[in-house]
């Protein structure tokens, strides 16, 4: 019950119009700092080269989202145009992650795709890879049928399914072939569209990587609970599924060691690293996901 309450509390403060705004200007607080890889471009690139010195490959996130001029759109994605350039310059193993709430989506449909294209025509001339990330229910349809109407024209792009939504095995079918992120969820939905246990949650998670993965598809498997990664280990040998099919990740900053152990036994161990001065919502959600996430804030709180 307490941990439910907390939870609502903190997905309604990351959707906090005015707090979001002035945390740009704070600066990264309350332990943010432990999780955002820094606010500019160079503190992502130093990030990313020691999580490859771990033997880590990474995929990086200029924080921001639900922007609400056709300015700000252009200014988000010139900021991703040049972290795929700095990624080529300074070569660090790292993908992109894009939010195409963050590139216009709505304020034009036309004008978020001709966003898109700038970032993927940039990322195929620098032999990238482009992660479109899912956002919340609201947008589910309208990300899928853009993903995949480029994909008719890039094969440098994927996305990602929530398996908390009753639909996503469906969906997971629709896309059989494509390069997939398989997630839990981390938006508050409806009982209408999604599942509200955890249990349930996870069974559908699971349902949702095997049908991926027996279906021959590059899978990423994003979870940081130990008993999912077993199980997809023991999926995958028992189905003859090779290591380079698939890949684990977690987000920066949790379960370090978990991450070292998973790429020295041989797994793509990819690391999900957001950055820039847009932090605020994607802190609070991280600190919805679990109660014991609260212990940043905490720290954060106490170390200023």
């Amino acid at each position: 019950m307490l941990a439910n309450l907390s939870k609502n509390f903190f997905l309604r403060v990351s959707r906090n119009i005015l707090l979001n705004k002035a945390a740009k200007k704070w600066g990264l607080r309350f332990g943010a700092s432990q999780v955002v890889a820094g606010v500019t471009i160079e503190s992502a690139m130093k990030t990313a080269q020691e999580l490859n010195e771990k033997g880590l490959v990474c995929t990086l996130d200029h924080l921001g989202e639900f922007v609400s001029s056709k300015e700000e759109a252009i200014e988000a994605t010139e900021y991703n145009v040049k972290t795929l350039e700095s990624i080529a310059r300074t070569g660090v193993s790292s993908h992109l992650s894009v939010k195409m709430t963050q590139l216009g989506l709505d304020i034009d449909r036309d004008f978020c795709i001709q966003n898109m294209k700038r970032i993927l025509e940039t990322a195929k001339q620098t032999n990238n890879f482009v992660r479109i990330d899912m956002e919340d229910y609201a947008h589910c349809q309208i990300t899928l049928d853009i993903f995949k109407e480029l994909r008719e024209l890039y094969d440098n792009v994927g996305t990602v399914i929530q398996a908390y939504l009753f639909r996503a095995n469906q969906d997971v079918l629709d896309l059989e072939g494509a390069r997939l992120r398989l997630v839990k969820g981390a938006y508050k939905e409806s009982p209408e569209v999604a599942y509200q246990t955890k249990k349930d949650v996870d069974d559908n998670y699971l349902k949702i990587i095997k049908t991926h993965l027996l279906s021959g598809s590059y899978t990423a498997i994003a979870s940081h609970d130990h008993e999912i990664i077993e199980k997809v280990k023991q999926l995958a040998k028992e189905n003859n599924i090779p290591k380079d099919q698939f890949e684990f990740q977690m987000l920066f900053g949790f379960r370090q060691d978990m991450q070292v152990s998973l790429a020295q036994e041989g797994y793509t161990m990819r690391i999900y690293i957001p950055f820039g001065d847009d932090w605020f919502a994607y802190f609070m959600r991280r600190m919805a996901e679990r109660p014991q996430n609260v212990l940043f804030g905490i720290k954060g709180l106490f170390s200023k």
